[in-house]
């Protein structure tokens, strides 16, 4: 069997050694590859005749069933009459007087390019030169060490044998997963639309295509997503499952569908992935090994366990990633992201393939298509808009550069130059506004390259100061500059360049990254399927356009598996939010409709509001009028954390004749189950549209610049109707639920509005405030009967 794997790979993941470093949780900028890559074409240039760049090299090694075939460049081959030099460059930003010997992963890399080429050309003996560069001022570092071939014949063999032993597990437990698979059949007797979605699905997957799914509540679309993505492994050579969520709440579906699936009989190992902050066992996260044990030594350590971790679990999620890493003092986040190499599914939040920061470079490192037949199976799909367009943007505040500068002004008197330079420009974009709140610009103009010198200078400055008490703050301000040098490699014609004062006075440059398609199919090049899915994916036009913008993906939309009578919809039609007729009168009407909505029937109800402060206003009229009636009203407070949040839904789940005030959009508007009596009513008051901002506006103009003129939609209309559609999902779960659903807002009765309803939304009933208790009094008549 062949097992290819770059020499490069093989190395860092075989000959690792050492601790973890701050520095180590950044991502290097373009700009710093770049000038690395510029470094190596101008020594190479400099070398002479006898120097031979950027030399392929192969090799295959067989042992019992396995070939393993290592490959690579070596930087420079060097070849005098007498002797034969491995040269092999690493660019850098430290010191070189701090570099005293190779690094030894830096060393392997070459040592196998040595071994190979020896071997290939039956060499006796072979020098390895590694050669470091400073990538600022171009200073250069030889080290150099001759060795023979027989003893790097036997390094290489150990190499291979400790390779093997990873290889024989991945192969073995590859065999026993595919078999497994064969056997299993879908753990249930499928629910109506469910078998649908299971055949189109793997169609999707069949012909390596986006398949965007409309799949409302009820049809268990978490099943109906995973039970064909994972049948793919042993008939279309799938190779790894990546389940993504925008919550991490959202984790427990899919590992609860894999229990199952393991229950009748599946081989299929599992890594959930946790937040770095949240699974750091220290109080306050410090990747030093002077503050972690677990940094101290980390990579001593690492392989061993996670030898130990795969060998022993099927299901690696926080709490044993805990318990291995505490075993085998390692970072456990780390620990965990070693353990999704060996995974067949990667549970995790969107940013770990999407967000060019975090992503697993691991997988997802090379330009273009990958090795991986990867699957990404994306859930509650119509998160991901807005969470693509945060991703892919960055930005800079004027001030911090002041900040930063306070603070190492008394270390480095050119990191401070550069530092001023780049306040100066932004200084002169901040006059340049003249009164207005925002400014597009066409390019990053002048800054650019400020910037890039100013990286570049931090990069130095990180290198020599790594003991300083404002370390911390100054390699965050690093990372964001890295972040934004990033994005500046990705702006095309999806993006907006804008500055902006701020509500609160500071300066802000901003790569507003507004239509994300373009870089998430990037991304999704890299896998051979995916699969959106979500209960709210309307309109799904605007969703393929802004999450793919592909010509061929396509769409399907499954019908709600309930009943329609077991709900009524109502518009509220002389009622509305419109901001200009917010007021008193407006906010007792509103209370009105409440109130009668909720005579009809005594039970647990949630009303969703566009804001907090008519939130506040509606509540207030609420506790007066309802103060001697038996009913207990919640509410929803902002910045509440967890406990607060789980608090409120015991509150509500265990008390009767809740009335609970809750803000669409909110934490409780999605994601949660309240089924049975629970809650028998939502009321949606207003079209859920955003808050209008400098942003909003330059997304409408960036959208009405289109030949469609739909930047009111795109900006404002679809955002706002995914909030509505959300919170009214709240109420039909399951095939018993009984429910009311009422629109608040005069604007829901038009055509605007009504074209963008789910098909099962046909049977509303237009109300008003003279007719909202008849409606609710002949439904609950109806459904009781």
């Amino acid at each position: 069997m062949d097992v290819k794997i770059s020499v490069r790979n093989l190395v860092e993941f075989i000959c690792r050694s050492g601790d973890i470093s701050d520095s180590s949780s950044g991502t290097l900028s373009k700009e710093a590859m770049n000038a690395g890559s510029r470094i190596h074409r101008k020594l190479q240039k400099k070398a002479g005749s006898y120097y031979n760049a950027e030399v392929p090299l192969e090799y295959a090694y067989e042992s019992g069933d396995y070939r393993i075939i290592t490959s690579g460049r070596a930087d420079g081959i060097i070849e005098y009459e007498d002797s034969v030099t491995i040269d092999e460059i690493k660019g850098v930003y430290k010191k070189l007087s701090d570099i005293t010997e190779p690094i030894y992963v830096h060393k392997a890399q070459a040592m196998c390019y040595a071994y190979i080429y020896s071997k290939q050309n039956e060499l006796s003996k072979i020098k390895v030169q590694m050669t470091y560069v400073n990538l600022d001022s171009e200073e250069v570092k030889y080290f150099e060490e001759v060795f023979s071939f027989e003893y790097l014949e036997k390094w290489y063999l150990e190499l291979m044998s400790e390779i093997i032993k990873w290889v024989s597990y991945a192969v073995e437990h590859g065999t026993a997963r595919n078999d497994s698979i064969k056997q299993l059949e879908f753990p249930f007797e499928y629910r109506k639309g469910q078998k649908d979605m299971v055949a189109c699905v793997y169609k999707a997957i069949e012909g390596n295509n986006h398949l965007f799914v409309q799949a409302p509540t009820g049809i268990g679309k978490t099943m109906g997503a995973i039970y064909p993505a994972i049948k793919s492994f042993e008939m279309l050579d799938a190779t790894k499952i990546f389940y993504l969520t925008a919550k991490t709440i959202a984790h427990t579906a899919p590992a609860a569908a894999i229990d199952l699936l393991r229950d009748k009989g599946l081989d299929f190992q599992s890594v959930t992935i946790t937040a770095k902050e949240k699974i750091c066992p220290l109080d306050e996260m410090d990747c030093n090994k002077d503050v972690c044990p677990y940094a101290d030594g980390h990579y001593d350590r690492i392989n061993e366990a996670l030898y130990d971790l795969i060998t022993h679990e099927k299901k690696i999620d926080r709490d044993v990633i805990t318990k291995y890493s505490g075993k085998h003092r390692v970072c456990p986040f780390e620990l965990c992201l070693d353990a999704a190499l060996f995974a067949d599914i990667i549970i995790c939040d969107y940013n770990y393939v999407f967000d060019p920061r975090v992503n697993l470079k691991r997988f997802f490192a090379n330009e273009g298509r990958n090795d991986g037949n990867y699957i990404f199976l994306v859930d509650e799909a119509h998160n991901l808009v807005e969470r693509a367009s945060s991703m892919y943007s960055a930005t800079l505040i004027k001030e911090d550069f002041l900040d930063v500068k306070r603070l190492i002004k008394k270390y480095s008197e050119k990191t401070c130059r550069s530092l001023d330079k780049c306040n100066r420009e932004l200084l002169q974009m901040k006059k340049s506004l003249d009164g207005e709140s925002y400014k597009t610009m066409e390019t990053l103009g002048d800054i650019h390259f400020k910037l890039l010198n100013l990286h570049s200078a931090l990069e130095g400055f990180l290198e020599e100061y790594k003991s300083i008490p404002e370390r911390k703050e100054v390699l965050d301000f690093y990372f964001k500059l890295t972040s934004f040098l990033n994005i500046s490699e990705l702006i095309d014609d999806s993006y907006v360049i804008y500055n902006e004062l701020l509500p609160d006075g500071r300066f802000m440059l901003k790569e507003y990254c507004v239509h994300p398609a373009n870089n998430l199919r990037q991304c999704l090049d890299k896998g051979m399927a995916t699969i959106f899915f979500s209960a709210t994916i309307l309109p799904v036009k605007y969703y393929m356009e802004m999450l793919s913008n592909s010509s061929s993906d396509y769409a399907i939309y499954i019908p709600s598996p309930f009943e329609q009578s077991n709900r009524r919809i109502m518009i509220g039609t002389d009622v509305t939010t419109r901001y200009k007729r917010r007021n008193d009168n407006e906010y007792m009407r509103i209370y009105s409709y409440i109130k009668n909505l909720i005579k009809g029937k005594r039970g647990n109800y949630m009303v969703f509001f566009p804001s907090y402060r008519m939130l506040s206003h509606v509540y207030d009229i609420a506790s007066e009028d309802l103060e001697e009636e038996d009913i207990y009203l919640l509410t929803q407070r902002q910045y509440m954390n967890e406990a607060e949040r789980e608090e409120f839904l015991k509150e509500f789940s265990n008390k009767d004749n809740v009335l609970a005030f809750c803000i669409m959009g909110g934490i409780f508007s999605e994601g949660i189950d309240l089924t049975g009596d629970r809650l028998i009513g939502a009321i949606i008051v207003g079209p859920g549209l955003p808050q209008v901002c400098n942003e909003r506006r330059i997304m409408m103009d960036f959208f009405n610049g289109r030949d469609t003129k739909d930047g009111f939609a795109h900006a404002y209309l679809y955002p706002g109707i995914n909030k509505v559609f959300q919170a009214a999902g709240r109420v039909i779960r399951t095939e018993e639920d009984r429910g009311l659903i009422l629109l608040l807002d005069e604007r829901f009765a038009t055509n605007e509005y009504k074209r963008l309803f789910p098909t099962e939304w046909n049977d509303y009933l237009l109300v008003d405030i003279n007719t909202i208790s008849k409606g609710t009094e002949d439904f609950w008549k109806n459904v009781e009967s």
